[in-house]
């Protein structure tokens, strides 16, 4: 008997397979009946799925008993009970607005890239979105302020949120321009760390492409990669917007959230927490391997309501708190576009609200931002910033595979903690400096050695980079301006220098290891050696620096233009294993057809007559 009873569960699989049938159609779109290539089809709850071809045809496996999904970027995803039917065909509705407002020419061959985000040529309504206020850095004097000190960060956001907009058909707004953000969304060659340091540091001196008369320094720092198999375990709470405002994108938050969860191992734990009118606990400490049940969890979320997005944190928080993993990396991940409409909102609530959290849980927030029209960057960067984590904006799926697939131990975990720069210039050889970038990122000198106070995070293998324009002694100019004589502290405007040095500068970098408290060292110091040539990687981030400037009008751009910021880009493209710098080469024209040459004149110029 029990012989029988092992047989027949034995070959109750081969019957359950033997009632699959094939299931063709086609699918296409609900507004022109054109159809749709590489549209996913899944057999619901299985890892049977199949795409469409170039005329949107498919043939799948699949019982009477079984729901078939169809899922595409940019549409609304549609399930069919298959039943007794050998055809289904499927037409997908667009959920991608299109706005009705004046044309502008954008380079369409860049725009194939934003498949599924951008859909048109015409631009995409931007007025809600709100940007952080901040006044670029000026020139100080070494004399008088021969120190410079800020919080480190790897973060990209800036880069790709502006791209977005570009492609929209508009220029962005000056201060959705970070330019600390466009050089470090690309890698660089740096020296790899060694020893036990798990950061290298690089100084290097040349020519300022926008002005001749100036001298362009380089600051570098490389995090150790760390392969997965050597990353702790880490406890994941994903932190998903489901409200309303996030209809067009979650088809895109999803894609990007599946991606990750791509990454996880057996010993990776996965928590899911949804919020609209309030928050949801959809799933607790999930295993990393059981990826397909965490991928049904991700599917069946549909957006609609309010936004409680404290309610969302509080709860995140303390999932994150109930499961955390000791000695682990136990991080929060949000995904949204920042438009908190419910309960606390404003800068200050959410600032307390994640300080107290973090301490509490100890988990880090990582911020992802998504969506578009109504982009709130400022609250995705003040909660970044104040949850000790990264901030990334995914525009789409290619951006989410780097974020979140290609940079998986940059995003979620951190090589250095509370990471901060000091540079001490030497008033005997730079008579006055300014840091292009950081400017949110600004500290008090004291703050350097405080181990209270908050730097940023520098992600496994990520690359930091700074810049500081320098205007060499003997110089005629003086942006800095000059002090009057001082009365009780002797004469002003001669450097002192007790220890002769030929030395421009000199770099001091603090950071704490994940799970330590106190903050560790590293320094280096710089003798320009009059190097008259950019070359390599170093051209490529004076370009994007460049390219920075020209954005958001900076009064500092002098002779830049687009074209320069090609030509200097040029001799970096050896080192572009994934086309990101290509691609940059391509974005810089079409800001040159959105924005137009004028941003190319100088403060107060104007383009002669005729031209």
């Amino acid at each position: 008997m029990k012989s029988l009873i092992l047989l027949l569960a034995c070959l109750l699989p081969l019957g359950a397979t033997a009632q699959t049938h094939a299931v063709s159609g086609t699918v296409t779109t609900e507004e022109s009946g054109e159809p749709l290539a590489h549209c996913s089809i899944r057999v619901k709850h299985t890892d049977r799925h199949t795409k469409t071809d170039k005329k949107g045809r498919y043939t799948i496996q699949a019982a009477a008993t079984d729901t078939l999904r169809f899922a595409m970027l940019g549409y609304d995803t549609v399930e069919e009970a298959v039943g007794d039917r050998t055809r289904i065909n499927v037409a997908l509705h667009p959920i991608f607005e299109v706005f009705e407002e004046e044309e502008k020419p954008v380079a369409s061959a860049y725009l194939t890239r934003m498949a599924g985000i951008v859909t048109t040529e015409r631009p995409v309504k931007l007025s809600g979105e709100e940007y952080a206020g901040y006044e670029e850095n000026r020139f100080r004097s070494a004399l008088h302020e021969p120190l410079s000190t800020f919080a480190l960060e790897a973060d990209g956001a800036s880069y790709a949120n502006c791209r977005r907009i570009l492609a929209s058909g508009r220029a962005p707004e000056t201060d959705a321009v970070r330019i600390e953000e466009f050089l470090n969304y690309f890698g660089y060659d740096y020296p790899a760390p060694e020893g036990e340091a798990p950061l290298s540091l690089l100084v290097e001196a040349g020519p300022c492409p926008w002005d001749a008369a100036h001298r362009l320094v380089r600051i570098g720092l490389k995090a150790r990669e760390v392969a997965g198999a050597e990353l702790p375990p880490s406890h994941f709470v994903y932190l998903i917007d489901v409200s309303g405002s996030m209809y067009r994108t979650l088809p895109l938050v999803k894609a990007s959230m599946k991606m990750l969860t791509d990454n996880l191992r057996a010993e990776d734990r996965v928590s899911i927490v949804t919020y609209a009118d309030g928050a949801q606990v959809r799933a607790q400490n999930i295993p990393g391997n059981e990826r397909r049940r965490i991928k049904d969890l991700i599917d069946e979320l549909e957006a609609g309501g309010s936004t409680a997005g404290g309610a969302g944190l509080e709860k995140a928080y303390e999932i994150a708190r109930k499961y955390r993993i000791a000695k682990g990396n136990n991080r929060v991940i949000l995904c949204s576009d920042g438009d908190f409409n419910v309960g606390p909102s404003s800068d200050k609530e959410m600032k307390a609200l994640i300080e107290r959290q973090r301490k509490l849980s100890a988990a880090q927030l990582s911020v992802i931002g998504f969506g578009m029209g109504n982009y709130k960057d400022s609250k995705m960067q003040l909660m970044a910033e104040h949850g000790d984590g990264n901030y990334a904006y995914v525009d789409d799926l290619r951006e989410a595979a780097k974020v979140l697939f290609g940079e998986f131990g940059a995003t979620a975990w951190a090589a250095a903690r509370d990471a901060k720069m000091q540079v001490e210039f030497n008033p005997a050889t730079v008579a006055s400096y300014r840091l292009i970038g950081y400017e949110s990122r600004l500290l008090e000198t004291k703050d350097f050695n405080d181990d209270r106070k908050d730097g940023g995070e520098i992600g496994a293998g990520h690359c930091v980079t700074a810049l500081y324009e320098l205007i060499p002694v003997g110089a005629e100019e003086h942006p800095a301006g000059s002090v009057d004589a001082l009365r009780y502290q002797g004469r002003q405007g001669t450097p002192v220098v007790t220890i002769p040095s030929a030395e421009a500068l000199a770099v001091k970098v603090r950071y704490k290891l994940p799970g330590e408290e106190r903050s560790r060292m590293i320094q280096a110091e710089l003798i320009d050696s009059g190097t008259e040539e950019l070359t390599g990687d170093f051209a490529f981030a004076a370009a994007v620096a460049m390219y920075g400037e020209l954005l958001r009008l900076s009064d500092f751009r002098g002779t830049a233009t687009w074209d320069e910021v090609i030509r200097l880009a040029q001799p970096g493209l050896a080192n572009d294993p994934e086309g990101y710098r290509r691609e940059f080469i391509d974005l810089v024209r079409v800001a040159q057809a959105v924005c137009g040459d004028d941003y190319c004149l100088q403060p107060g110029e104007s383009k002669a007559a005729g031209e």
